[in-house]
């Protein structure tokens, strides 16, 4: 499944739910899922309940993933969590860059480029996300502005690991505030990044790359998001804290 372009939905349920509400959720989840032999569902908690979702998902195909790590393996970093931990409890995944740690915690491309390096050197996968916040989208230097993160934190990697790599393109502008990038405008971006890669790589590695749209996907939107040509699924933000929602969006997919 990891190695082909197989539809992904993917749930960031960013800094929500107590344990007890992740729970219910999670049981909800799994009760309404579709058959997963041809779509790939990743889930990713709060750090405090991964344990948990690892447990849930024994025996499933869901994936479990982190919604971000450290980019050192180890050390004086109070509060922070690495990537080590996350493999010893069996993490999968783990999100990179999410517009949320750039805007807010001031991550830098240098300092994503280490997280994708730490991630890929334990074994895990990451799921990188770029995209612009509304200027750059208004001044219509969009496409610059994410080839620059594409350039300054992942093209360092040779053509096989980007191909284990997930990237989520995340119009900022989109993302919590109801609007949603048009499917034209999600497929331009999507193909202009896979366009990025054949430049950088060649065609087999950029046809063989996923690309996920995230920016405010919802039960009504995602069947045609997700039938756009270089649209390999979803980065799922507040639509996968309810149940019955995101099963919708997983079915779009499936």
């Amino acid at each position: 499944m990891d190695n082909i372009r197989t539809k992904t939905v993917a749930a960031n349920w960013k800094m929500n739910t107590s344990l007890e509400e992740a729970e219910k959720l999670m049981d909800q989840i799994l009760t309404g899922l579709p058959d997963l032999s041809k779509c790939n569902v990743i889930i990713a908690p709060p750090f405090t309940h991964l344990p948990m979702l690892k447990m849930k998902t024994k025996g499933t195909p869901v994936h479990t993933c982190a919604q971000n790590c450290h980019q050192e393996i180890s050390g004086a970093f109070t509060g922070e969590v690495s990537v080590e931990m996350l493999k010893s409890l069996g993490i999968e995944y783990v999100i990179v860059g999410h517009s949320e740690r750039r805007q807010l915690f001031h991550e830098t491309n240098e300092v994503i480029k280490l997280k994708v390096n730490a991630v890929l050197g334990s074994g895990l996968i990451p799921i990188f996300c770029c995209g612009e916040p509304l200027d750059i989208r208004q001044s219509e230097t969009h496409n610059i502005y994410v080839r620059t993160q594409l350039e300054e934190s992942l093209f360092h990697l040779d053509a096989e690991v980007i191909e284990k790599i997930y990237i989520a393109y995340e119009p900022i502008w989109a993302i919590g505030t109801g609007v949603t990038a048009s499917p034209e405008q999600a497929q331009e971006m999507h193909n202009y990044i896979r366009d990025q890669i054949a430049v950088r790589y060649d065609k087999v590695v950029s046809e063989l790359t996923r690309i996920l749209y995230g920016g405010s996907i919802k039960a009504d939107n995602a069947r045609l998001l997700f039938s756009q040509e270089d649209v390999d699924g979803g980065l799922v933000g507040g639509a996968s804290l309810n149940a019955a929602s995101f099963i919708d969006i997983v079915n779009s997919a499936c």
